[in-house]
């Protein structure tokens, strides 16, 4: 669609609106001819909508051919083809009320597929705007309760979206410091500062109350502001008091008592009096003054409240929302503060990175209550949506102004439930990542330029894995131009996306290949690869049977550390793989660092009776799954282990994928009785983890694998790879035996742990009891 222009006044009897914007469909209102539903919130300034549409994307499948009677030699071990996928995801698009009506002008242009004759609305807005909603888009508006979206909306994304919750720190390096979520989000606070203050208890997703408030909020902080300063503006009131010291305003306990009171326990720079100054001295205080005091005030106020209202019911947590946060820092800072001085560090201020879309998704999920929008799980897309962005001018002067533009989230429906692994030691404590990048500089400059680096070579691998199609080219730049934007916004803003890790900057780059339809473009070097390695595999197995037993150990585990050496997402890797075609498993062999003559060994001998299950995550396709993996799964099964074995969902990099696994693995069987008879007894069970990342969340699998370690009473854990094992988990603690294991690929994170390129990890680790 081409962008839509308009000019002019709005009219209607709203005042006046600005008509004059461009509206780019490629990044804003996507896929709005397939949006099935609406549901929009308007506050005072701002304006939220929601709606859900169904989108149309490529997906890679992999079909094993009929080899019966055929010789199968020269033939692909399977057909790869790309097909049309329709997935859900819902859109929401935060922009300022100036811009209402140009922007219901365009979605009514490009409604096409709408299922609803009704538009859920919410906030004080929707009153005021409601007939020109309903004569823009046709659309009867059905009015919801604020204070219940709000936390319809909050429950939703506490329990969706992993990096949601941050304290915010001034004075650290890092302005937002991320909370994983708790599996329980249940109980909490949630204080909505708008014009006044709500303060409501939420115990489940259907039990809260209003426990409190106060009429002095952000209203109060604007009116009085108004009439200190003469600023019209909240935002420019808050810039006001973001420059103002208000201990010029202020009396302070030390202006009264000469210093600290120590009978109080009171120090000397505690406030004592609001303006208190202003009463005794003759002369103009400044309005950046007046603002920043003004400010104390109101967030001492508020925050004091919140305090007593917390310890009265036994909670540790407030969530803060409405118009007087939206990620202001000065804000933010001054709440903070409050907090931690009254409840002197027992309960902690705590803002969502999306609170400004709380009230539309709230109202969107009362308007889809019939499609039970909670029994999925869902993942913020990172392609199309903002992120969070600093308003601090002094830390990003160049940074847009949240005023005059478009914020957007989008949420992608999952296929599968996601769940956390039931064999985590403590699921509230767990952080999957091993490094955050936004507390630690050095680590961030680097992997920021290393995926700036790689860049080109990805593009021209995604366009390269589709030759037939004419527009590939022009596609893989488009996902260049994206990624690069995405990779420029991260070193500004770190904390758009949560905390910045080596797996968000991998999972980001995925889904700017999925937007541009580039679902798996290592999907031909993959299908190469596993027919190799299957040719590969019996002269492997027999080479093992042929040892002792103690020597066998050794041997498996040195196969699957070099099976681990594979792994095209490392370029050290990649330029050898690309430069020497003939590089295989004894070579890789040849190229690990550091291992001994002795190993630690899993089941019998050294560690006891053999476990009763393990649970194997796997990484590479070919030569690690099929010489690496599966002889070390064999070892495992001759012993009287049961082995479930956890592949990606989706495809990510070179990594084995779930359909890929069960096609190996059936030609595996055809050769091997071992593997052959585990499956016909379901000793060998082959399950998705619900991932596709080339790293590994064990607070978000896969619900039938969760049912299935349950079942099988699973005490060991196996975690192969970079990204799985050191980028991510490799300080995850389990309830049962783990080992985690990698080759180290990259050279500056090797030496950051104290090796050379290629050296190994094997960590075993045994629970203390």
């Amino acid at each position: 669609h081409a962008p839509a222009r308009a000019s002019g006044r709005g009219s209607g009897g709203h005042g006046s609106l600005d008509k004059s914007i461009t509206l780019p469909p490629d990044e804003i209102f996507r896929n709005l001819e397939n949006a099935k539903r609406f549901a929009i919130d308007i506050g005072g300034s701002l304006t939220k909508l929601a709606y859900y549409s169904t989108v149309q994307h490529k997906v890679a499948r992999v079909r094993s051919f009929d080899h019966s009677g055929k010789d199968i030699e020269n033939e692909p071990l399977y057909e790869i083809s790309v097909q049309e996928e329709i997935t859900a995801r819902l859109h929401f698009i935060k922009f300022e009320n100036t811009y209402i009506e140009t922007c219901l002008d365009f979605i009514k242009d490009h409604l096409v597929n709408t299922e609803t004759k009704v538009i859920k609305a919410t906030g004080g807005g929707a009153y005021k705007f409601k007939d020109l909603i309903e004569k823009k888009l046709g659309l009867k508006v059905d009015k919801e309760d604020v204070m219940t979206c709000l936390i319809k909306g909050c429950n939703f994304v506490l329990r969706n979206i992993p990096h949601e919750v941050f304290a915010y720190q001034k004075d650290s390096d890092t302005e937002f410091r991320f909370q994983m979520n708790h599996p329980n989000i249940f109980p909490y606070l949630l204080v909505n500062i708008g014009s006044g203050v709500s303060i409501v208890k939420v115990e489940t997703e259907d039990k809260f109350e209003w426990i409190g408030g106060s009429s002095i909020g952000g209203g109060t902080f604007w009116g009085l502001g108004a009439l200190l300063t003469k600023t019209k503006k909240f935002d420019e009131l808050l810039q006001l008091a973001s420059k103002g010291q208000h201990t010029n305003v202020d009396m302070l306990v030390k202006d009264v008592y000469g210093g600290a009171y120590q009978t109080l326990g009171l120090s000397g720079n505690l406030i004592a009096s609001s303006f208190g100054k202003s009463t005794t001295a003759d002369k103009e205080f400044s309005k950046e003054d007046m603002a920043k005091s003004l400010l104390h005030m109101i967030s001492n106020d508020i925050g004091q409240l919140a305090c007593l209202y917390a310890k009265l019911h036994n909670l540790d947590k407030i969530y803060f929302g409405g118009f007087f946060i939206r990620g202001h820092p000065v804000t933010m800072r001054t709440i903070t503060y409050s907090i931690n001085f009254f409840s002197k560090g027992e309960v902690q201020a705590l803002f969502l990175r999306h609170e400004g879309y709380l009230g539309a998704i709230g109202a969107f999920l009362k308007g889809a209550e019939q499609d039970n929008p909670n029994q999925y799980s869902w993942g913020e897309n990172y392609a199309g949506s903002s992120g969070l962005m600093s308003t601090s001018p002094d830390v990003y002067p160049m940074q847009r102004t949240r005023s005059g533009t478009f914020d957007m989230l989008e949420m992608d429906r999952l296929e599968r439930p996601l769940v956390n692994l039931p064999l985590l030691k403590d699921p509230s404590t767990y952080i999957p990542d091993t490094v955050d990048l936004t507390d630690d500089a050095m680590a961030r400059k680097y992997w920021l330029t290393c995926f700036e680096e790689a860049l080109d070579g990805v593009a021209k691998r995604a366009a390269a894995s589709q030759p037939d199609s004419i527009d590939a080219l022009e596609r893989a730049e488009k996902f260049r131009q994206k990624y690069w934007n995405k990779l420029q916004t991260l070193r500004q803003q770190p904390f758009a996306y949560g905390t910045l890790t080596v797996r968000s900057l991998l999972d980001t780059r995925e889904h700017c290949l999925n937007e541009f339809n580039f679902p798996d473009p290592y999907s031909k070097v993959k299908q190469k690869e596993n027919g190799i390695a299957l040719k590969c595999f019996q002269s492997v197995i027999e080479s093992l049977d042929s040892l002792g037993w103690e020597e066998r150990q050794f041997a498996l585990v040195k196969g699957l550390l070099a099976g681990n050496v594979f792994d095209w997402g490392a370029k050290a890797v990649s330029d050898v793989l690309e430069s020497e075609p003939q590089f295989g498993f004894e070579e890789a062999k040849s190229k690990l660092q550091g291992i001994g003559s002795s190993v630690v060994v899993v089941g019998t001998g050294y560690c006891g009776p053999p476990h009763k299950c393990a649970l194997i995550f796997a990484d590479n396709s070919g030569i690690d799954i099929i010489l690496g993996v599966f002889p070390f799964v064999r070892e495992l099964l001759s012993r009287g282990t049961e082995v479930i074995l956890a592949c990606n969902s989706g495809p990510a990099l070179n990594d084995v994928t779930y359909s890929e696994s069960l096609i190996v693995t059936e030609r595996i069987a055809a050769m091997d009785p071992v593997i052959q008879s585990a499956l016909r007894e379901e000793k060998l069970l082959l399950v998705q983890t619900g991932s596709s990342s080339p790293c590994l969340d064990l607070s978000r699998l896969d619900k039938g694998l969760a049912v299935l370690v349950r079942e099988r009473k699973t005490d060991l854990v196996i975690i192969e790879g970079m990204g799985r094992a050191i980028h991510t988990n490799y300080y995850a603690a389990l309830k049962c035996e783990s080992l985690k294991l990698a080759v180290i690929k990259n050279s500056w994170l090797a030496d950051r742990l104290g090796g050379k390129i290629f050296s190994v990890i094997f960590k075993y680790e045994v629970p203390c009891k």
